[in-house]
């Protein structure tokens, strides 16, 4: 018989002990897809100097309508850049407490409501199985160098999926 410490391993912790996630800061997230499955675009690799196109699935054009949403719902969230993988996205996530009479929500919270609201819009439309990976890679954004080198990940992201991690 399995016991329940076998049958389901304590996971390592990404997030730095004594850091509170509500604070106001920047970070870069990364969210995986279940298996990582292909499910959420697809890319078209530019000829030339053309830049590569992204071109969004279903599933794709929901997480976008619901990623953009996110500021709306927090008003102390902002999506401040973001791409959408065949099989990840990143995002520049700032957070921005306002010091009101309810406590701000971490990036835990924010990424768990992502996730929860595109599962339930994509049942809707019919789609079936797992769409995330369980859990998600976070960096603390720590000042305006890393700040920039993160913007240029995403944004120079598409043009190497085909050397990307997660390609294979």
């Amino acid at each position: 018989m399995i016991n329940e410490k076998e049958r389901f391993p304590k996971r390592k912790s990404t997030h730095m002990k004594y850091f509170d996630y509500g604070e106001n800061h920047r970070y870069f997230i990364t969210i995986c897809s279940d298996n990582k499955r292909k499910i959420f675009s697809d890319i078209s690799v530019g000829e030339g100097l053309a830049p590569p196109v992204i071109h969004l699935s279903a599933i794709g054009k929901i997480i976008e309508e619901q990623l953009l949403a996110l500021s709306p719902r927090y008003p102390e969230v902002e999506i401040e850049n973001h791409v959408i993988m065949p099989n990840h996205i990143h995002m520049i996530l700032r957070l921005e407490n306002t010091g009101g009479a309810s406590p701000s929500p971490t990036t835990h919270d924010i990424i768990c409501t992502l996730k929860s609201l595109v599962t339930r819009s994509c049942r809707r439309t019919g789609f079936q199985g797992s769409i995330w990976h369980r859990s998600y890679y976070e960096h603390i954004i720590r000042n305006e160098d890393d700040y920039k080198n993160t913007w240029l990940y995403i944004d120079n992201n598409p043009a190497h999926w085909a050397q990307d991690k997660y390609y294979q």
